[in-house]
């Protein structure tokens, strides 16, 4: 017991008064805390370092599907949704053109898996659940829980560059600027070293381009409003309004608390100065599509004559990584578009991964360069199966909901039939991180497709001189199945294949 104390007190005071660990984790985000918890509790030593401790306020990443939340209890860190206000979430409401669908989260049976996860809903097993709530109270949560940690010093300072060794090209640590007076804002250089360093910096990673070569692709960005007071057509789900506007995100992240995500692609008329801008284009068409309860609620929340804040809605795919001191994670790595909400699983998910891959069993020492390698390449293959669903599902279901074209309306209104017929579970499991088998994606979306084609046929035919329209039908379903493909295949391929 006295060696332990020994031990520990001197790993701490190498952190402290040397700025030297077994890990340095560059950001204290959802990905950042997540993986210094993981490796603190594997008896790791690590220095984490935010540029600003103080509550962010952000618009995105207050949505936790149902599998997210099963990997934060694994890392030991569920009770961080506790005493934050924060509202369960059993499932998702389409509104199609006014006409309301519920998809809850299937349950589960006795061996943890989904029943229907080929087709139909179930009624009975585990009910699924996940949660909203405010961005900025779950990463205190998070924070305070690493602050806590025997093997975790936080330090709040602004991270500048890597230092990198004299003959190679092995990163050592990270050079910072660290406040000394507030009131002068007088800042000092600061240096922290450790066997490995984990970029986790998030979605405008300042650190990307010296690992990765790749750049988010960014075709629109979320608008948010935040409702108060107003009551959501079906309580403790979120939303999704599909109608004469781009996609509309409506969930509770507050007893008193909604928000709303008006998704405005760049460059639209209906955005333009003409036009009114943002505001005009929310006003104008994203308002009147939502139910008519809400809309006084959001009229509200516009009258402030600001600009709503936003967030650019990014993809980008993982790359694999040569890891030589540096690995890149969390959003600076992967990202996805943020309509379906998978981006916390995805990072909790990962954290694990990244702490199997990395316990000291299997890596028992971090400067071991062959060994990190080996572990980063099995992180991106074996992340694939899980990864990949959340990414093509987030990026195709966008490309329904926003159709711009008559094949991808008749998707649309084939993706919205599923939902209505009750073959839910699937797709359910699928956007809540629940099934994490890739090729149940590819039937369900595949299987929709045909529904739309159905669908587009008996509209064709049912109408006047319906025979002789038959060619045309014909040729409708293979553009259709054609759209499909261009929608889903370049996806699935690059998130799961390459």
């Amino acid at each position: 017991m006295s060696e332990t104390l020994i031990s520990e007190t001197h790993t701490r005071e190498r952190r402290d008064l040397y700025h030297e660990a077994d890990v340095v984790v560059v950001g204290a985000g959802v990905f950042g805390c997540a993986a210094a918890f993981a490796l603190a509790n594997q008896g790791r030593s690590v220095l984490l370092l935010e540029r600003w401790m103080h509550e962010p306020d952000r618009i995105v990443g207050e949505l936790l599907q149902p599998g997210g939340l099963t990997a934060l209890r694994k890392l030991g860190l569920g009770h961080c949704v506790e005493d934050i206000d924060a509202i369960p979430c059993y499932g998702y409401n389409v509104i199609y053109h006014g006409e309301p669908c519920a998809i809850p989260y299937p349950g589960l049976n006795e061996k943890g898996e989904v029943t229907h996860a080929w087709g139909g809903r179930g009624t009975g097993g585990t009910k699924q659940e996940g949660c909203g709530f405010h961005h900025g109270k779950f990463i205190s949560q998070l924070r305070k829980a690493c602050l806590g940690h025997k093997n975790i010093t936080v330090v709040e300072t602004e991270v500048v560059k890597t230092i990198r060794g004299e003959h190679t090209d092995q990163v050592l640590g990270v050079e910072s600027r660290t406040t000394v007076n507030k009131e002068t804002g007088e800042k000092k250089s600061d240096y922290f070293f450790g066997q490995l360093t984990i970029v986790a910096d998030g979605y405008d990673s300042k650190f990307r381009k010296q690992v990765l070569e790749t750049k988010p692709v960014v075709k629109s960005k979320f608008y948010a409003l935040e409702l108060v007071d107003t009551k959501l057509p079906l309580p403790f789900h979120g939303h999704v309004i599909i109608g004469n506007a781009f996609p509309i995100l409506l969930y509770q992240i507050g007893t008193h608390e909604t928000r709303a995500l008006f998704d405005v692609p760049a460059n639209i008329p209906q955005a333009s100065p003409e036009a009114g801008g943002v505001r005009g284009y929310i006003k104008n068409c994203a308002i009147p599509v939502l139910p008519e309860a809400i809309r006084p609620a959001a009229e509200k929340a516009l009258a402030d004559g600001k600009i709503p804040r936003s967030m650019p809605n990014s993809w980008l795919p993982a790359v694999p990584q040569t890891p030589s001191g540096l690995v890149v994670l969390g959003d600076a790595l992967n990202m996805r578009h943020p309509l379906t909400g998978g981006g916390m699983t995805v990072a909790f998910n990962d954290a694990l991964l990244l702490s199997e891959l990395l316990h000291p069993d299997v890596v028992p020492n971090l400067e071991d360069k062959a060994a990190i390698r080996d572990a980063m390449n099995k992180l991106y293959w074996r992340r694939k199966n899980f990864t990949s669903i959340i990414n093509t599902l987030a990026q195709a279901l966008y490309s329904l909901f926003a159709a711009n074209d008559r094949q991808l309306r008749a998707l649309q209104l084939g993706c919205f039939e599923y939902f209505r017929r009750g073959w839910t579970d699937g797709p359910a499991g699928l956007l809540g991180g629940i099934i994490q088998r890739p090729l149940v994606l590819a039937y369900h979306f595949f299987y929709v497709a045909f529904v739309a084609i159905w669908m587009n046929g008996c509209n064709v035919i049912g109408g006047p001189l319906g025979f002789w329209k038959l060619p045309l039908a014909l040729l409708d379903a293979v553009l259709i199945l054609w759209k499909a493909c261009i929608v889903f295949l370049p996806v699935i391929w690059r998130e799961g294949f390459q």
